[in-house]
């Protein structure tokens, strides 16, 4: 599939969970967060796959939304390296 195709279809999961396969062979399983022209950013489940993890530590508090708040946690797949794509549910 085209990096147009991931796009709409990422755009379309923003605030959901799904899972990532990339051309390489990792496997991303994650929250969408946002997405941009290049990646789709997704903060990765938790160690029990019940939900995104949640930002925590100093990076928090001493940096902000500049540093560690906002940012922190975030994963950055690149469009163009996604071979499969599918929603992920989790309880």
């Amino acid at each position: 599939m085209s990096r147009h195709y991931y796009h709409g279809v990422c755009r379309q999961h923003i605030g959901q969970c799904v899972e990532i396969r990339c051309h390489d062979g990792q496997l991303h399983r994650g929250h969408i967060e946002d997405i941009d022209d290049e990646f789709v950013y997704i903060r990765p489940l938790n160690r029990q796959c019940d939900g995104p993890q949640q930002p925590d530590g100093p990076g928090l508090f001493f940096f902000g939304a500049f540093a560690g708040g906002f940012l922190g946690g975030l994963l950055g797949v690149g469009l163009g390296s996604i071979a499969f794509f599918r929603p992920y549910p989790y309880y």
